[in-house]
Order: structure tokens, then sequence, then C-alpha cells
């Protein structure tokens, strides 16, 4: 014979339940937050053949020297697209430079804008949570290889980056609290990346 649920289970189920609810919308909310401070790069290699990839990397540092006066950290998301933007052809002409230089002819396309990233872990100790951030990206040939990124503003990547600024300068407390929280978040960051996801498609 099945136990029929009592009225004070059923409460507590369904308090349980709201707090769940609840928490996971406060927690969406301050990821919100976060994206909406951040600056990252995204370099996009033509396929993940290992020329390809290591030709990536080439390009990378050859767009963050002609930019180094650029990218030293004091980009930030509000004003990336009007410092970045004059300067897209000649970080392109530098990018295709080096592709020449390498015996490849790949077109790439560098442009600032928003792009989705699925939650990614940054030096094994911090984590992003999914959805769109504000990017440079950098998308060499076809775009259909392993990528590399970094976030530009705060610098946390940056060989040239000069400012001093810090995430705990950006985000709020209880917002590093998150990005640094790892595994205590875990669950959390896997619903707000079905949720992102899912989103992203009627966008």
């Amino acid at each position: 014979m099945q136990k029929k649920i009592t009225k004070i289970e059923l409460s507590v189920f369904i308090a349980l339940l709201i707090s769940v609810t609840l928490g996971t919308v406060s927690f969406s909310a301050k990821c919100d937050s976060i994206r909406d401070k951040m600056l990252r790069m995204h370099v996009i290699a033509n396929s993940d053949e290992n020329f390809d990839q290591e030709l990536k990397l080439k390009v990378r540092d050859a767009v963050l020297e002609k930019g180094k006066e650029i990218f030293d950290g004091s980009v930030t998301k509000i004003d990336a697209v009007e410092k970045i933007t004059p300067n897209i052809d000649a970080l392109t002409e530098a990018a295709k430079q080096v592709i020449k230089e390498n015996g490849y002819d790949y077109d790439v396309k560098i442009n600032v804008g928003e792009e989705y990233f699925n939650t990614r872990i940054y030096d094994d100790c911090v984590t992003l949570p999914a959805g769109y951030y504000t990017a440079v990206t950098v998308t060499i040939g076809e775009g259909k290889g392993h990528n590399w990124w970094c976030v530009m503003f705060p610098p946390m990547c940056l060989p040239a980056a000069v400012a001093e600024t810090e995430l705990s300068d950006v985000l709020e407390k209880d917002e590093v609290e998150i990005v640094e929280g790892g595994e205590k978040y875990k669950l959390k960051f896997k619903i707000v990346e079905i949720y992102e996801n899912f989103a992203g498609k009627f966008k």
C-alpha cells in the first residue's frame, strides 16, 4: 500500500522548492551582473589540426602586440567598441601578415560584440558563468577549431596589461565569492548554463 503524503510533508516540499527556485533566481541575477562588467577576448582557430592550433596562438600574439597600447587592461566593456573599433583594420592586417608569413591564405575577421560562452574555468580558480559577454573576437578562416580566450577587463591574462584592476575592484563581494566558489556552485552554474543556452536560441 502506497504511503500518502501528509500536509506537513507537502508543505516542507513546497517550501524547499520555493527556496531552491528563489536561490537560483538570485544566483542567476548575480551572474547577469558579472557578465555585464566583463570584457573578454576570443581567438578561434580555423580547425583543430595542430598547425591551425599553432597558428591561432601566433595570430593571438600578433594581435595583442599590435594593440598593446589598447590591450593594457584599461579598456572596459563600456568603452570597448569606442576604443577598439577604430583599430580593427590595423589589428586585422597584423593577423593577416602572420598568417601569410606562415604559408596560409586564411581570411581573418575581428569584431567587438556580444558572444555566447559556456561556463568557463580560468586558471583553475575563477569560474565565469555561461551567457552572453561583450568580447573581442578574432576568427581565423572557417573558425571551426578550438579557441583561446581570456578576460581583458578586469585584466587577467593580458601580457601587456599595466592596469592594476582586480576582480574585487569590479565585482561586488558576493559576485567575487561566486566566481571563486568553484565546486560550491557547480550545480547552479550548470542550471544557469542550461537556461542561458536555451534562452540564447531565441535571441
